[in-house]
């Protein structure tokens, strides 16, 4: 927080214009009684907008000297926040070391008004200030000074009755914690919740009140209801034999003829539509049928061209591969020949023979083997496409299994498909649990058990078939439960078995469990005993965690399987060559001869292999570019074809429907113009009075046929006859009245008790809530009494209150603080075993505990006389404790005190009577502490 380096008074009670410095840590305020102690400390209360002293507030200053006006000038330091932060000084934007706080009190409209202005710097009062600053109003102007430090905690503690600053000792441990709420600002909100409390007492006893009412009104709104309910009905019943008789009967057969001839109008229109629609449909058709058999003609010219072209490509290339091959195998001849030669001389024929033999037996070893792993190979391809699709791949009994039940029109599921892990960390648990019943088929229909049964029976199908299915209940704390979700409903024994299976992080902890349980491992504990039931990664078959486990084992099986096909084809390779060469080497020709003799033929050969194979890619190029097109344009021809058959069919059926409808409206144009005459004469047969259309619909619709509505008027007659009604048609009228009074009554009810409901839930929970920061602020209390009394040589110990959302509780709370002074022992605060001097240490200790805030930890402190009952010694020590502290004391004392008072204090200020007959007060001296310069040696 800010200090205080310096006020300026201007007609302020009776100093007429006075300036004293304040720039000292410990300011001692001195004079007689009355001579102006307490109106100085007043004037910088007005000046930071708190309460004066007593009963006195700013008023009553200015107005002691007459004049119209009253200044208050105050140079206040402005210090860099530690924190930083987007306000890294105290009254920022102000960024200036000092700032100004300036008091405007004038005389308006008969009353006296203050306004406040900050400005940068030290900023002089002079003829100008009034238009050079900024005013602001006393809410604004406390937010600043707020935001600079002085909180309303610190605000109530300088604004203490004089006195009340050495009577702090004499609290009650309850008085004491009441007084450090109000300091801190959570007095105003427990009275606050206290006076809810009472009101919401009182709203429940109206409520009571008003729920006995309604339920005396409701019985009456009962009563009436019932006898208004048989006057209606009773009314109700002669209207209806009335309008039977007169009304329904006379118009039925009208209506009954009526409604078949506007059926089968609409049948004939709608039939008419139809063919309109199928008509544009065809004429549709038909314009797009021409079209495309336009483009099928163009399509076969545009294959024909590009066949010829692939023809003519296919004969040059095979000219060119023909010459090309048959040099190549003249090539391959003179190779082999050498070969023959270089392997003739020397050659053992039976080593050789024994080992073509061993040759061919690893041969076909290597190959029977390769087609073993190819099938593998294929086998998991199509497992990795299921997999990758999103389906689980199952085995074969399995799918004759489903197929079955398929085939059956039985509905099913396989336990994997409702089954997910939520949690991956124990896959391997559920994995494990659930395997022996990873293949059961569940039912979706409870009718079809006995044919799936007979099914499985059939198909010797080893897994559980269920039919009995129900839904997941609530999952136990720390059972298997808890991290599989299931997509559908499950066998209740299945659900049971995850349900009572706890999950064990290790084997260890698993001795703190009661009953069955399962580690992440798979290492199952149950009745019978424990063991490890662990399913290999490669198993897994529940949930998304299955699949991407299933996915990467398959997709490395393929790795390895295609890395040893490469292999082992490379050694086949190997094995068939020296096959081959083994036997070339037993042939026995004469191959160094044949060499010799065709020696010229294969010297050309070789000249003139390269330019062949030349003519051969080229040609291979141009075919096969001519082989692409006419693929595409046969593929074009053949996409057209089919389109156009399809297009063919669907318009020779189209025109044999339009056919056909047109017979059929023909036969309904007749049929409809014969019941048009049948009813014309039905309606003039029929009593004018009932002649009007929709009234006949509307009875045809209520009443049906006439032969029920005559069973109907029989039948109510004889009600009529049977029963006593009720007459008085005003029983109708007081039954509204009583239910307009119920609904009003009940709907003002439901508003009170959800508002008191709310109200009590609110306020219950605010309250619950407010008590961490009364904890809190016991807390930061108890600490600034231990740090403060660490200062001053005195150990403090606080035992915090039991707070609790209780009222007895809160009502009951204290906080209770004892001093240990040298040693002698703990002591309380007002137990009569502290001297007066002790009692005086203990009420600054616990006056300055209750300014202290962290955030600020300097700050300033106003005392009215400190010193009053204090020896020498308590009084040296009381200063030595106010020079410890980092805060700026301003101190009061009379001139009676010991001089010892003055020894802390840095600057003096001595305030003097007004003197009899003079109109201003004398003004205030000033003494300030010598600092001694540092001796220094030569």
């Amino acid at each position: 927080m800010f200090q205080i380096r310096e006020l300026e008074m201007i007609h302020w009670d009776f100093w007429r214009a006075i300036r004293v410095p304040l720039d000292a840590q410990i300011v001692t305020i001195v004079g007689p009684n009355g001579s102006g102690k307490t109106t100085l400390l007043d004037a910088l209360r007005t000046l930071l907008a708190l309460k004066c002293s007593g009963r006195r507030d700013y008023k009553r200053y200015v107005r002691n000297n007459r004049e119209n006006y009253a200044w208050l000038r105050g140079v206040v330091s402005n210090p860099r926040k530690q924190a930083g932060g987007l306000f890294p000084y105290l009254f920022f934007p102000a960024t200036s070391d000092e700032v100004t706080l300036f008091c405007r009190i004038k005389k308006q409209g008969g009353d006296w008004v203050r306004q406040y202005a900050i400005a940068e710097g030290d900023v002089p009062m002079n003829a100008d200030t009034e238009s050079a600053v900024q005013w602001l109003g006393v809410g604004e102007y406390k937010r600043r000074l707020e935001q600079a430090g002085l909180t309303p905690a610190i605000a109530e503690v300088l604004a203490l009755e004089q006195g009340d600053t050495d009577k702090l000792c004499e609290y009650s441990p309850k008085a004491l914690l009441d007084l450090v709420f109000q300091v801190f600002g959570d007095k105003q909100v427990l009275d606050h919740y206290a006076e809810a409390k009472l009101r919401l007492k009182e709203a429940e006893g109206e409520l009571g009140k008003m729920e006995q009412q309604l339920s005396q009104v409701g019985l009456d709104v009962e009563r009436l209801r019932l006898r208004a309910n048989n006057h209606l009905e009773w009314r109700s019943l002669q209207l209806d034999i009335e309008k039977l008789e007169q009304q329904a009967v006379p118009a039925l057969k009208y209506v009954e003829q009526w409604e078949s001839l506007r059926g089968y109008i609409n049948q004939f229109r709608g039939a008419r539509k139809g063919l309109r629609q199928k008509q544009d449909e065809l004429d549709a058709l038909d314009a797009q049928y021409r079209q495309i058999a336009t483009g099928q003609e163009n399509a076969q010219s545009g294959e024909e061209s590009a066949r010829k072209e692939h023809d003519e490509a296919y004969a040059a290339f095979q000219v060119a591969r023909d010459a090309a091959r048959d040099s190549e195998k003249t090539m391959k001849e003179a190779e082999r020949l050498r070969n023959l030669a270089e392997a003739e001389h020397g050659a053992d024929g039976v080593a050789l023979n024994d080992r073509l033999g061993e040759r061919r037996e690893a041969a076909a070893q290597l190959k029977q083997s390769i087609k073993l792993m190819k099938d593998e190979r294929q086998q998991l391809a199509e497992a990795q496409y299921s997999l990758q699709q999103g389906r689980q791949p199952h085995p074969d009994f399995v799918n004759r299994m489903r197929a079955a039940l398929d085939e059956a029109g039985i509905p099913h599921q396989l336990l994997t498909e409702i089954v997910e892990v939520s949690d991956n960390s124990w896959q391997d648990a559920v994995e494990a649990l659930l395997a022996p019943y990873r293949h059961i088929i569940l039912l979706n229909r409870y009718a079809d058990r006995q044919r799936a049964f007979e099914i499985g029976q059939q198909l010797k199908y080893r897994h559980f078939i269920v039919p009995e299915r129900e839904s997941i209940g609530t999952a136990n704390r720390n059972s298997i439960l808890e991290v599989v979700d299931f997509k559908a409903d499950a066998p209740g024994w299945l659900v049971g078995l995850l349900n009572r299976t706890q999950r064990a992080k290790s084997v260890a902890d698993g001795k703190d469990l009661d009953g069955d349980w399962i580690t992440r491992e798979g290492y199952h504990k149950e009745r019978r005993g424990a063991r490890d039931i662990s399913a290999r990664p490669g198993d897994y078959a529940f949930g998304e965690a299955a699949r991407q486990s299933r996915l990467t084992e398959a997709s490395r099986r393929l790795r390895d399987l295609n890395d040893q096909l490469l292999q082992d084809e490379g050694k086949l390779v190997e094995l068939e060559r020296d096959i081959s060469a083994i036997q070339q080497s037993l042939m026995g020709m004469q191959a160094v001869v044949q060499l010799a003799a065709r020696q010229d033929e294969f010297a050309a050969v070789a000249e003139r292999w390269p330019e062949e194979q030349r003519r051969v890619q080229e040609a291979g190029a141009a075919m096969a570019a001519a082989q692409a097109s006419w693929e595409e344009a046969r593929t074009s021809r053949e996409d057209g074809r089919v389109a156009f058959e399809k297009l063919k069919d669907r318009r020779d059926r189209l025109n044999g429907l339009v056919e056909v409808e047109l017979e059929q409206l023909a036969r309904q144009r007749d049929e409809q113009s014969r019941r048009i005459r049948d009813l014309r004469q039905a309606k003039a047969e029929m009593p004018e009075r009932v002649r009007v259309g929709e009234h006949m619909r509307a009875l045809k619709d209520k009443y049906g046929s006439s032969r029920e509505v005559l069973h109907m008027v029989e039948r109510e007659r004889e009600r009529l006859a049977q029963i006593d009604w009720e007459t008085d048609p005003t029983i109708i009228a007081r039954r509204d009245k009583v239910t307009d009074d119920y609904n009003a009554l009940a709907n003002d009810t439901l508003v009170h008790r959800n508002e008191v409901q709310r109200t009590a839930l609110l306020t219950d929970e605010a309250r619950g809530a407010y008590i961490n920061k009364l904890k809190a602020t016991v807390r930061a209390y108890g600490r600034n009494l231990k740090r403060l009394g660490e200062l001053s040589g005195i150990e403090v110990e606080t035992d915090l209150p039991h707070l609790d959302n209780d009222d007895l509780v809160l009502s009951q709370a204290g906080l209770t603080v004892r001093f240990n002074f040298d040693q002698k022992g703990m002591m309380g605060l007002n137990d009569g075993e502290a001297s007066g001097g002790q009692q005086v240490m203990k009420s600054l200790i616990m006056l300055i505990s209750l300014m202290m805030d962290e955030a600020n930890p300097s700050g300033f402190v106003f005392i009215d006389e400190p010193f009053a009952h204090l020896d020498i010694f308590n009084i040296d020590r009381v200063g030595g404790f106010l020079k410890a502290t980092q805060a700026q004391y301003l101190i009061t004392t009379p001139l009676t005190h010991n001089t010892n008072v003055y020894g802390p204090s840095e600057l003096t200020l001595t305030t003097r009577k007004k003197q009899p007959g003079e109109t201003w007060a004398p003004i205030i001296a000033q003494t300030r502490r010598r600092v001694r310069a540092p001796v220094t040696s030569e």
